[in-house]
């Protein structure tokens, strides 16, 4: 199969397979055989969980880019241009390369039937072996043990966070979602645990599989210091006076010592210098996870949609919100607690302006969404609309330099979103100040 552009491949791929979402390995691993193999010097991370995911990869390859390495970065989903998912050294790959990889795979699947992710995945591991990269840096889309990034063998595994997400898929509590996660760890090889609290399933499988476990607080320790910077240290070695993240939230520390530690813990693979890690932590930059940008209006936009995400986004906007208004865009996929998303964020919202996500299978409608707050007594100024285009319209019409356009609730609402200002000329103009 051959087409002309990039949007033809992703348009014939949406309808190979009838499934939604199609967990499993056979098909990707079958295919995967049959392209060239990374090198045995090419380091592989695999990053997993259920928030931070996205802030933990973007750090990790910040640092390791300092550092000299040439790398390559895998993620999902992506909210402008599908050319996101797959970068090399910081840099999104052409349509072009991207249609020559999707080409070599459907010439050598012959009749083994692949998803829209599957392709999206292979194409970037024969992206990365293509480039010869040193560090081939993969987020794991949904899951771990059947998500198509684990037909690779990872040196070091990160695993952001454990919380209630996906439980159509992964099970309906922490240590069901876990046991998933822990799905990437493989023998021997090392496995950091960016928060305090891991599932037993985690800790079991690493203990079965003879890999070593570091646990924040228990093998490692963050200290904030008085003057903005931060230590951290594990028994072997210490990082005093480290720069905070330039990322937005308090939780990134979190994520930066999680990172830290995972290089730390491949250190006879990668060598990480001071220099590195600081120049990675005040240069990394991540479009929509708490994300400001300046006009005559400032937004905030965030991907968050679980319950746990919702109380980080909450505590910080709690302490940043403006003297003005706060209205919310705000659309959500089927399927999620819509209840206490909104629920949690309503005291700090003045006007909710709820879009249609119809227009993808998985996107509830303006109107259902409108009916489940309702149910659940949330919110008292709500209008709806038909996209998140009009709402935006509406809500740049109304909103004055004092006033707060909050973006939240799925990637597909903040992507829509970044299209509408993409699309008007708005040059985006990220805001790195703490306090807006």
């Amino acid at each position: 199969m051959r087409f002309d552009s990039l949007q033809e491949w992703l348009n014939w791929q949406e309808g190979l397979n009838p499934k939604e979402i199609s967990l499993g390995l056979e098909r990707t691993r079958l295919v995967w055989s049959k392209l060239p193999r990374f090198q045995d010097s090419t380091t592989i991370i695999t990053v997993a969980g259920t928030n931070g995911k996205g802030s933990s990869v973007a750090m990790l390859d910040a640092i390791l880019q300092a550092a000299g390495y040439r790398t390559g970065c895998y993620t999902s989903p992506h909210l402008v241009h599908y050319n996101e998912r797959i970068r090399i050294n910081g840099q999104p790959l052409s349509d072009l390369q991207i249609c020559r990889a999707f080409e070599h795979i459907d010439q050598v699947r012959g009749e083994t039937p692949l998803t829209y992710f599957e392709y999206g995945t292979l194409a970037a591991l024969y992206a990365f072996v293509d480039a010869a990269v040193d560090v081939a840096i993969l987020e794991v889309g949904l899951g771990g043990r059947l998500d198509a990034v684990n037909v690779v063998d990872a040196h070091g595994v990160l695993i952001t966070s454990i919380d209630l997400d996906h439980q159509q898929w992964l099970g309906n509590d922490r240590e069901s979602i876990g046991r998933e996660k822990a799905g990437v760890i493989r023998p021997g090889r090392p496995v950091v645990f960016s928060s305090e609290d891991p599932p037993c399933s985690v800790i079991d499988q690493a203990a079965a599989l003879e890999a070593p476990l570091f646990v924040l607080g228990t093998d490692y320790e963050i200290s904030v210091a008085g003057d903005g910077t931060w230590g951290w240290r594990c028994p072997t070695r210490t990082w005093p006076e480290l720069p905070v993240p330039a990322l937005e939230g308090a939780h990134q520390l979190r994520n930066a010592a999680g990172v830290v530690m995972l290089l730390h813990a491949l250190e006879d693979r990668l060598l990480i210098n001071r220099q590195a890690l600081v120049q990675g932590l005040r240069s990394v930059q991540v479009t929509g996870r708490m994300q400001w940008l300046s006009g005559s209006v400032n937004w905030l936009l965030d991907v968050a949609h679980n319950p746990h995400a919702i109380e980080v986004l909450h505590h910080y906007l709690r302490d940043k919100r403006p003297e003005g208004k706060v209205r919310a865009v705000f659309g959500m996929l089927k399927g999620k607690d819509v209840a206490a998303v909104a629920s949690t964020m309503d005291d700090l919202i003045d006007e909710w302006h709820l879009v249609d996500l119809s227009v993808d299978p998985r996107g509830l409608d303006a109107t259902g969404l409108h009916q489940l707050m309702v149910n659940a007594q949330i919110g008292t100024s709500i209008e709806e609309h038909d996209s998140v285009r009009t709402a935006l319209e509406v809500v740049m019409k109304h909103s004055t330099g004092d006033d707060l356009v909050l973006i939240f609730g799925s990637f597909h609402t903040v992507g829509e979103a970044l299209r509408w200002r993409e699309y008007n000329g708005a040059e985006f103009q990220p805001n790195n100040r703490r306090n807006p």
